[in-house]
């Protein structure tokens, strides 16, 4: 069948596959480089150009012109790419931020009541003239919400993450 002044042949079908498996495997490969030990990099990254040699074998082949290839590389990666992040948001594990502040003890109070209506989740240690607040957020709108207390009551803080040991 020829549509748009191309056929759509085997080779159409394996170009599209190809630059979409790309640009997952690419997507991966800079995920891996960041986040992986050496050797689940190395090896992601080792696939990843061995692929993408191929694609490049097929991006100078005929058969198929410079737009319609420009666009099946951007239809691609508009795929590869929401498909590697949405599984990569589906798998990632929920991470407990802790915030810890100190607040002067005269603006204590009205900092509570506001965390409480903001339901926010906290212990706190009353230490003469100070309290130091604890946080605990596991969203980044529960983050946003104690930095504008923070900002309110004009105090330092400082977050840290749980570790899985």
């Amino acid at each position: 069948m020829n549509w748009f002044g191309f056929e759509l042949s085997a080779f159409l079908w394996v170009f599209i596959i190809l630059n979409i498996v790309n640009v997952i495997i690419q997507t991966v490969k800079s995920i891996a480089t960041v986040s992986w030990g050496k050797i689940g990099a190395s090896i992601t990254n080792a696939i990843a150009y061995g692929l993408y040699t191929v694609v490049v074998v097929y991006m100078n082949a005929d058969g198929l012109g410079i737009f319609w290839k420009a666009l099946i590389i951007g239809v691609a990666n508009l795929l590869g790419v929401y498909v590697v992040k949405l599984i990569e948001e589906k798998k990632r594990k929920i991470k407990l931020w802790k915030i810890e502040m100190t607040v002067d003890k005269e603006d204590f109070e009205r900092l509570l009541t506001r965390a409480k209506m903001e339901d926010l989740v906290l212990n706190y240690i009353d230490i003469e003239k100070w309290v130091l607040v604890n946080f605990y957020c596991e969203t980044q709108e529960e983050s946003q919400k104690v930095k504008a207390l923070a900002k309110q009551y004009n105090t330092k803080y400082f977050v840290s993450e749980t570790k899985n040991l």
